[in-house]
């Protein structure tokens, strides 16, 4: 394991650790509803959003333990969005990280309510545990940068322009611009956010940091969208084909498997290129696009 594997490590190790502590003990009342949310949100995964907030804020020298917060709110905002997409009104999965999702290990309702407390926790946390030393503007700035990537304007529109979009022929920029919202928008926000831990930064720092994240987010979704045809269900932890089974569109129905594969190579090429200015301290954001096109699951 390099040394940029094992930051990375640390830093997922340090995650789980924020989340158990955060999250309500399974045995407190309402014990079934604290039971699923923990069930959800420490089941496995691979952390990338929280990731991404602590490698953004190394690259721009903030503090690690002001990273601690953020890092746990967009865990929670994404883990919630996976319980709702999975639902039978959504994507009717049944499978997630290779476990059966909330509904199928709980119920209907119970998932809805874990969706819904883990979003108001997010904030929670984000409210009550941000650094002290940054300045209150700054604090409100990552709570309003949190909600707009989780709302209509982010994650739930892109989710809705989704629906929508199941059956129908659409462009590719009608695609990017769904997938900007549905799956970007929060990889940009965790980004984001880790950058507004430190005080005084370029702005200029900061657009090139969400040009990083818009690029790593789309191509995140294109290698989702080219290992749903090539992988397998036990790989992948959730159920292979089902996006062509919904007659959902996607980068690989659209532009077909190969033209799908170069355009994750233009987009990790134009991250990595915004990156110039920040030397060695942006080694894990490096990293993880890397990561993002060549992850198989």
């Amino acid at each position: 394991m390099s040394a940029i594997e094992q930051t990375l490590q640390s830093w997922r190790d340090r995650t789980e650790r924020a989340l158990h502590n955060w999250l309500p003990s399974a045995t407190t009342l309402p014990v079934r509803l604290h039971q699923s949310m923990r069930y959800s949100v420490l089941g496995g995964g691979k952390r990338v959003r929280p990731i991404l907030v602590y490698a953004s804020g190394l690259a721009v020298g903030a503090r690690i333990e002001s990273l601690d917060a953020p890092a746990c709110a967009v865990e929670l905002i994404h883990a919630y969005s996976l319980i709702h997409d999975d639902l039978p009104a959504m994507d009717d999965d049944d499978l997630r990280r290779g476990q059966p999702t909330c509904h199928r290990a709980f119920d209907e309702a119970t998932a809805i309510l874990a969706g819904d407390a883990l979003q108001s926790l997010a904030f929670h946390i984000l409210a009550q545990d941000a650094d002290d030393s940054l300045p209150a503007q700054q604090r409100l700035a990552m709570l309003d940068a949190l909600a707009i990537a989780s709302g209509s304007r982010g994650m739930a529109g892109g989710q809705a322009i989704d629906l929508d979009s199941v059956g129908r022929q659409i462009s590719i920029a009608e695609l990017e611009n769904m997938h900007i919202h549905k799956t970007g928008a929060l990889i940009r926000a965790s980004v984001k956010l880790g950058a507004l831990c430190q005080t005084g930064l370029d702005p200029a720092m900061l657009e090139n940091l969400d040009h990083y994240a818009k690029c790593i987010g789309l191509a995140f979704q294109v290698r989702d969208d080219i290992l749903d045809e090539e992988s397998d269900t036990e790989t992948l932890g959730k159920t292979q084909g089902a996006d062509r089974a919904l007659n959902k569109p996607t980068y690989t129905s659209i532009l077909g498997l190969e033209a799908a594969r170069e355009l994750i190579h233009e987009l990790h090429n134009d991250a990595i290129a915004r990156l110039e200015s920040f030397g060695e301290q942006a080694d894990a954001l490096r990293w993880l696009a890397r990561y993002i096109i060549e992850r198989e699951h």
